[in-house]
């Protein structure tokens, strides 16, 4: 155990056989631990002499427990029992869901297997049901970015397009507008999600959750979803051409949309929308606001970055939201049209004044909220780490 006795498993007795009945009380208090640390994923992975257990907390990878080898095929054939999955079948990868956890209220997980040459891998997905209150202004957004979301969810029409890696953030900061629309608007709006998974309970808006393995997936279900006219919605991600293009098509006929696509930057969005055949004048039309954004963890308040018990000896606690906010002006349009490279579009964002990550990120770090260390394993990048550690980056 690398960090603190917090991740570990408590009722594991190396000694101790372990028949179904442990195998099951075992996999109940790997949940469980991974519950009270807050981890939002736990990784089970066979290697060569021993099975090691991991929690991703605040974004970060823990290591929490090392088990015998062979608990591993029992360990997961448990879990594929929890989660519906074929137990026999381990050549293949399989995914399900475990919709009721004995020991632990309001939490769903998402089981996803892999076989690796020692055995089967196992990536869990922790979803807490919990009765949240997604508050726009706690954010902690910019005054500038708050005001350009503010104003684009004001609108009736167009597309909101969210970016960013898994754990981001992106569900939190949708829901918080979809929210912002249902609590604060004198005139009731006709709010419908379509999900995978729901992760949250909203008051005020109608959830749904699509079944890809169904052929229930998020272009049907956005087909379908248009004739019950719906006024604002929520498709999880733009997967694939056609769900891009329905969705372009459904801000463009007056239906306020917000979406989530898997891209580098606020212009890779246009880009990557490019790529998949949309044409220029759909996105110059609809767009109304792109946001990339990552999540930094805090320096932890009571040890002040050195480590402590309550921060499981890792120098940080919670998370802070970076996100950069773009509004399609007319130049930036023009070059839309002219299917400019994403240099280009990054280029005329910047020289327009867009407030980027990486300043967002240097603010930050002057303001003691984290360090130079956690924006460089967020951002990642050369320009980055150039301005971080120039004087301009403190």
């Amino acid at each position: 155990m690398n960090n603190a006795d917090s991740l570990c498993l408590k009722s594991f007795d190396p000694g101790q056989k372990h028949g179904p009945e442990r195998v099951a009380l075992l996999v109940a208090n790997i949940l469980e631990n991974a519950d009270k640390c807050k981890a939002t994923d736990v990784y089970i992975e066979p290697w060569l002499d021993k099975l090691q257990v991991c929690f991703r907390v605040d974004g970060v990878i823990l290591p929490s427990t090392e088990l015998p080898r062979e608990l591993g095929p029992n360990i997961i054939a448990r879990l594929k029992f929890l989660a519906n999955l074929l137990s026999y079948r381990q050549d293949i990868p399989q995914e399900g869901r475990i919709t009721q956890v004995d020991s632990l209220e309001g939490i769903e997980v998402r089981v996803s297997t892999f076989p690796t040459i020692h055995g089967e891998r196992v990536a869990l997905r922790l979803f807490r049901r919990e009765n949240r209150q997604f508050i726009l202004e706690e954010l902690g957004l910019e005054p500038g970015v708050l005001k350009n979301l503010k104003d684009a969810i004001g609108e009736r029409t167009g597309a909101i397009l969210f970016t960013g890696p898994g754990g981001s953030g992106k569900t939190t900061s949708i829901y918080s507008c979809l929210s912002h629309i249902a609590k604060t608007e004198k005139t009731r709006r006709h709010i419908v999600t379509l999900e995978d998974p729901v992760e949250q309970i909203l008051e005020g808006v109608s959830q749904t959750q699509v079944s890809p393995s169904t052929g229930f997936d998020f272009s049907l279900g956005l087909r379908s979803l248009l004739r019950q006219d719906p006024e604002v919605i929520l498709v999880g991600e733009m997967r694939d051409p056609e769900t891009a293009r329905v969705a372009i098509e459904a801000a463009l006929s007056g239906h306020l949309l917000f979406s989530t696509l898997h891209a580098g930057s606020s212009c890779g969005v246009i880009s990557r929308l490019l790529e998949m055949g949309i044409e220029p004048y759909l996105l110059t039309s609809s767009l109304r606001l792109i946001l990339n954004q990552r999540l930094l963890r805090k320096n932890c308040p009571k040890c002040k970055g050195n480590g402590c018990a309550a921060c499981n000896n890792t120098g940080y606690q919670g998370r802070l939201l970076l996100l950069e906010a773009m509004v399609l002006n007319e130049e930036m349009r023009r070059a839309i049209l002219n299917r400019a490279d994403r240099t280009t579009l990054e280029e005329i964002f910047v020289n327009s004044g867009g407030i980027t990550l990486v300043s967002h990120a240097i603010a930050a770090v002057k303001a003691g909220l984290t360090t130079r260390e956690e924006v460089l394993r967020v951002l990642g990048s050369a320009d980055c780490a150039t301005v971080l550690f120039s004087n301009q980056g403190g």
